[in-house]
C-alpha cells in the first residue's frame, strides 16, 4: 500500500498540479477534499501537474467524514506549523496519510483535533515565518515517508 497525501479545501491550482505531479512519480495517491478553490480545467493546474495528470490516482471528496470513509485510515498526521511531533520523528507505514491545510490559514482546528488524527506534525521552519508552500510541504514529508520504507519500487 502507498502513502495517501490529503489537502483539506486547498486553494491553489498550481500547489495541487505539483502534488498531482508528486503522487505520479513517488506512487501516492492524492485524496482532496471540497471545496476547492479551482476546477480540473484549470490551467494553472494543468500546467504545474505537466503530462502526470493521467498517471496519478486522485479522489475528489465533498467531505472530510467521506475521506475518512472511503480511505478507512489507521493513522493520520495532520501537518500544521503549530505541529507537536517533527516530521523526522515519525516512523511512517504504508497507507499512512499525510494531510495538509489550505494555503491561506492551514488545518481548521477541529480538523486538527479530529479523532482520526493520530498526531499533529510540523517542519521546521525559521522563527517568526508563517508557513512553507503547500506542495513543497507535502513533498517534504512524502519523500522522508518514502524514503523511510528505503524508497520502495523505485530506481534509486
Amino acid at each position: 500500500m502507498v502513502f495517501r497525501i490529503l489537502f483539506h479545501e486547498p486553494e491553489i491550482p498550481g500547489n495541487t498540479g505539483n502534488a498531482i505531479r508528486l503522487a505520479a512519480i513517488t506512487g501516492a495517491e492524492l485524496h482532496l477534499v471540497e471545496p476547492l478553490g479551482f476546477d480540473f480545467s484549470d490551467a494553472k493546474l494543468r500546467r504545474a501537474g505537466l503530462d502526470y495528470h493521467d498517471l496519478a490516482v486522485v479522489t475528489v471528496h465533498p467531505t472530510l467524514e467521506d475521506a475518512w470513509r472511503h480511505l478507512k485510515p489507521e493513522r493520520v498526521y495532520a501537518f500544521t506549523s503549530d505541529g507537536t511531533a517533527s516530521y523526522t520523528d515519525i516512523a511512517y507505514q504504508p497507507g499512512d496519510v499525510l494531510m495538509f491545510g489550505r494555503e491561506s490559514d492551514g488545518l481548521p482546528a477541529e480538523v486538527k483535533t479530529d479523532p482520526h488524527v493520530t498526531a499533529t506534525v510540523r517542519l521546521p521552519m525559521l522563527p517568526a515565518l508563517r508557513s512553507l508552500n503547500l506542495a513543497n510541504a507535502a513533498s517534504i514529508a512524502v519523500y522522508e515517508a518514502w524514503r523511510q520504507q528505503g524508497f520502495a519500487g523505485a530506481k534509486v
